[in-house]
């Protein structure tokens, strides 16, 4: 019960891998700070925010759901308002909440580029920006506080870039968060670490995919077990860029197949980044 009664703020939590991380920590009692866009059905992206508080509470939490763009700093800032007005605080961001499009700069439009850098690596600064405040007084009050970037390890690589710059150049600006800001908020307690799966992961924006099999795809519960895991260690683990079957392999989870979208795969889709 390591979250109880933690309140985490969570980007891009109506669905998929935001939406299983809030799950997680809710099975402990926390509060989950749903920060997302969607408000109404989407046949195409199943889940909004009172769908996602909704199954939160089901799980054994607290749910305060609030439509968000992280691209607009007064939403953000309202949303953290509201969120400390609600449960006195906040001990735990995680950076979820991004945009992608795996096309090269040919066809990549100027503003499907905005889109991506504004989300992932502009709102993933913002957001934490926002938070900072309430994650030092979480810090000075012995609660452990945590910053958890959904973002890949960096590697300079050709092959990482050239097939699609603008994507790699946006979720790398959530990871040069990662590597800054632990640095800097070392000295206030925080602990500052990025989370990525070494396998694509079978969600609702991967299905808009063309050509992906899900079932060569794990669930997104592989990355809520451990972003738990991470959440639960001492803000001194810090600066870490993780890979959930390395990290789970490390916690004794080495039986990886309840995560498997069809059971007894052996073959899954690697994910990006992961050299």
């Amino acid at each position: 019960m390591a979250l109880k009664g933690k309140t985490l703020f969570i980007t891009g939590a109506s669905r998929g891998i935001g939406l299983a991380i809030a799950k997680r920590a809710a099975a402990d009692g926390a509060n989950i700070v749903v920060a997302a866009k969607t408000t109404d059905p989407n046949p195409k992206l199943p889940g909004t925010i009172y769908t996602a508080a909704d199954e939160i509470r089901a799980a054994g939490g607290n749910a305060l759901p609030l439509q968000v763009d992280i691209r607009d700093e007064a939403a953000v800032l309202d949303a953290v308002a509201k969120a400390v007005e609600a449960f006195g605080g906040i001990d735990i961001l995680v950076n979820n909440a991004s945009a992608i499009s795996l096309t090269d700069s040919e066809h990549t439009p100027m503003k499907r580029y905005d889109l991506m850098n504004g989300i992932n690596a502009r709102g993933t600064y913002l957001c934490t920006q926002a938070c900072l405040p309430q994650l030092k007084i979480s810090a000075a009050a012995g609660r452990n506080p945590h910053v958890l970037n959904m973002s890949p390890p960096l590697s300079m690589k050709q092959h990482w870039f050239a097939p699609h710059t603008a994507y790699t150049m946006a979720k790398y600006g959530m990871s040069m968060c990662t590597l800054g800001h632990s640095g800097e908020f070392m000295k206030y307690g925080i602990a500052v670490n990025s989370l990525w799966p070494r396998t694509a992961i079978a969600t609702a924006a991967l299905q808009m995919i063309p050509g992906v099999d899900l079932n060569m795809c794990r669930k997104p519960e592989i990355l809520s077990d451990a972003a738990y895991l991470i959440l639960s260690t001492p803000s001194s683990n810090s600066g870490n860029f993780f890979i959930d079957d390395e990290l789970l392999a490390a916690h004794g989870v080495t039986d990886l197949g309840k995560y498997s979208v069809k059971p007894g795969a052996r073959k899954f889709i690697p994910d990006f980044f992961v050299d």
